[in-house]
């Protein structure tokens, strides 16, 4: 992924980087010296409520999507901390942050109704028949009495 182009989610979307705001800090846990003394936990903030590479329709379907990811300002975050290098946790962060919104623009497709075939219809009652008969031979002869 390129340090100054657009992050491309699909053919027709693209975040342009002046919308992103990253920001590096000290990650967390084990590690060492390195870890103490490096900033390479990348946190990546897109403001999902101003953005011009989204309409109205796409924006509505995030924030439905993303409810409880979006905060009162309309930010998603995305934090990447599994690298040690600050460019690879940066490329991670951009790469789920388009992940996560492509998922989230999805449309799922409408289901079509369809009924079962006369032919279905007739063979599951035939079985059920045929388990009738099996369950009535079990019983004894005068409990139908």
């Amino acid at each position: 992924m390129s340090v100054d182009g657009p992050v491309v989610v699909n053919s027709t979307i693209s975040i342009p980087r002046h919308e992103l705001q990253l920001r590096a800090t000290r990650a967390g846990g084990p590690g060492g010296q390195h870890v103490n003394t490096s900033s390479t936990r990348i946190e990546v903030v897109w403001n999902v409520a101003e953005s011009r590479a989204l309409n109205d329709e796409q924006r509505a379907r995030l924030v439905e999507k993303l409810g409880s990811r979006v905060d009162g300002q309309g930010n998603i975050r995305v934090v990447a901390s599994a690298y040690r290098s600050q460019a690879r946790n940066r490329d991670d962060a951009l790469d789920r942050l388009a992940e996560l919104v492509r998922r989230s623009l999805a449309v799922p497709k409408a289901r079509k109704k369809t009924r079962p075939s006369k032919a279905s219809k007739e063979k599951r009652l035939l079985a059920k028949k045929q388990r009738s008969e099996k369950k009535s031979l079990r019983r004894d002869a005068h409990d139908d009495v």
